[in-house]
């Protein structure tokens, strides 16, 4: 009994072994004897051909299958205009439409997202898969694409397991997550997580109380970042549960326990690092100076407070000890027990208790103010330590160097309002350029305002004339793409038409012009 092969399977395997060891197998297909067998190779891909067409010719419809229970609900929100349904489609796809003049265009798709939502729109539904699976790559874009992809994406998300992630993310609008705590106990790490996240911004005693539930069978990696979730409605009720933590068997445990107790001025451990640092930092009499005397030893009650007995960065200890115990006491200490504002304790000069013309501690001491500043979330200290806005000098007078901030400038910055924490970074980039500026920039909400933006465009055009290379500011210009106010185009083009024709600053300048043309477009499309 003979068994008649399946010609496509008589071709995969000649392609296998390769005409030159198998010979092509007789005209079993219709057509087949018209394909010219002179030369081998050719011949297996012409009957190959054959093949498939006759394969698919064949191919019998499938029966359908049932709808996956009740359709999406209704989205009552108004569709997307026309032109920005396409403007959506050239963002996911990552398209430019226009060569190698514009920016990677995913880099604008959280702008658009952002927009889009506010203005309360929905996307075509064509227009959701792709949606969600560009969600699913970038997590920062998940709570505007859920939020946009509405009950649909939703709905979606039931139907196809790798959108699961959109039942557990919270998007504006989108339904309360459920009340039950199945997946605090059943989900993965990272559910786990946002499960309590979102639990302590709706209710932080419950999300307290689920987290104390477990905390003793928790590992201390996962505990870690359990205990970071109590930032959300932080209060004096948590403490008695940092306080506790203190003594947790994870050193990274007790640090970050120490930290949030350092963030509530009234509690035990503020209170406890509070006469630290009065024994350690006093106003020498007459009120002209600063007396510093850092702690002698780092005893057992420093270390359950969070202070490590070793230096993780190699300071000495001494100094090691002392910047913990400053950065952790409340700031209030320092004006309530001296009379002086932040301004006035930081014009006075630093000694040492010992050497008092000595001034070793006066960068220690700026700089642990600083850290409480920005853990402390203080706007009067954090505006004290980074000085007033930068001013241009005289004519003639020679060119000022950036002014010196101890501690990190940008993370200060952070602290103050949004207008203000522009207006300082424009006025320290009109005084020192953008060789500095790259982190303070990115202390800046975006879209940049236009005072900082027409700041940014006219240093730039300082560092081309200069003879400067663009890559040499590379970081400011990626940003610049996504931040700069559309309004500041104009300006842009007109840098692109004087710069050297052909020149890195004229390519440069011409991308860049029509990334912002493009986001005008974009942001234009999103108002009707």
């Amino acid at each position: 009994m003979t068994t008649t092969q399946d010609p496509w399977e008589t071709l995969q395997a000649t392609a296998l072994l390769g005409t030159d060891r198998r010979p092509l197998p007789a005209a079993a297909l219709p057509l087949a004897e018209s394909v010219d067998r002179s030369d081998p190779a050719t011949a297996l891909l012409e009957l190959a051909a054959l093949a498939t067409v006759r394969r698919r010719a064949g191919a019998l419809p499938v029966t359908a299958a049932e709808p996956p229970g009740p359709p999406a609900p209704e989205d009552a929100r108004p569709e997307l205009p026309a032109t920005a349904a396409r403007r959506l489609a050239v963002l996911l796809a990552g398209r430019s439409n226009g060569g190698g003049n514009l920016a990677n265009l995913t880099e604008l798709l959280p702008q658009w997202l952002a927009t889009a939502r506010a203005r309360g729109f929905r996307p075509p539904p064509a227009l959701v898969p792709a949606l969600l699976d560009a969600a699913r790559a970038r997590s920062e874009l998940r709570p505007d694409g859920v939020a946009l992809a509405g009950p649909l994406g939703r709905w979606l998300a039931g139907q196809n397991p790798d959108w699961r992630y959109v039942l557990r993310t919270s998007a504006p609008g989108a339904p309360e997550q459920p009340t039950d705590d199945h997946l605090w106990h059943e989900g993965l790490f990272a559910e786990r997580v946002t499960h309590l996240t979102l639990l302590r911004r709706r209710d932080p005693a419950a999300g307290l109380a689920l987290l104390r539930s477990t905390w003793p069978t928790e590992r201390a990696e996962d505990r870690l970042l359990f205990l970071d979730a109590l930032q959300d409605g932080l209060s004096p009720a948590d403490e008695p549960f940092l306080e506790a933590a203190l003594g947790d068997r994870g050193k990274n445990v007790r640090a970050t326990a120490a930290e949030l107790l350092s963030t509530l001025p009234g509690s035990a451990l503020a209170r406890r690092m509070a006469a630290r640092a009065t024994a350690a930092v006093r106003l020498a009499q007459p009120g002209t100076h600063l007396l510093v005397t850092p702690p002698a030893e780092c005893d057992a009650a420093m270390q359950r407070d969070g202070i490590p007995l070793k230096s993780p960065t190699g300071r000495g200890e001494r100094a090691w000890w002392f910047g913990e115990v400053i950065a952790a006491a409340p700031l209030s200490l320092w004006p309530e027990t001296t009379g002086l504002t932040p301004e006035d304790l930081l014009a006075l000069r630093v000694g040492d208790s010992i050497d008092e013309t000595s001034s070793s501690w006066a960068d220690d001491l700026r700089e642990a103010w600083a850290r409480a500043a920005v853990r402390q979330q203080d706007a009067d200290w954090a505006r004290a330590l980074l000085g007033p806005a930068p001013v241009a000098p005289v004519r003639g007078a020679g060119r000022t160097r950036a002014p010196r901030v101890t501690g990190a400038p940008a993370k200060l910055l952070s602290v103050l309002p949004p207008a203000e924490r522009a207006a300082w970074t424009a006025a320290f980039i009109e005084v020192h350029g953008l060789g500095e500026a790259f982190q303070l920039l990115g202390a800046c909400g975006t879209p940049w305002t236009p005072p900082l933006s027409t700041a940014v465009v006219a240093a730039l055009a300082r560092a081309a004339a200069s003879g400067a290379y663009p890559w040499s500011h590379s970081g400011v210009l990626g940003m610049t793409e996504r931040a700069l106010a559309p309004e500041t185009a104009g300006a842009v083009e007109a840098l692109a038409a004087e710069a050297a024709p052909d020149s890195a600053w004229s390519e440069t300048f011409a991308r860049l012009a029509g990334t912002l043309r493009f986001r005008e477009a974009m942001l234009a499309e999103l108002e009707c």
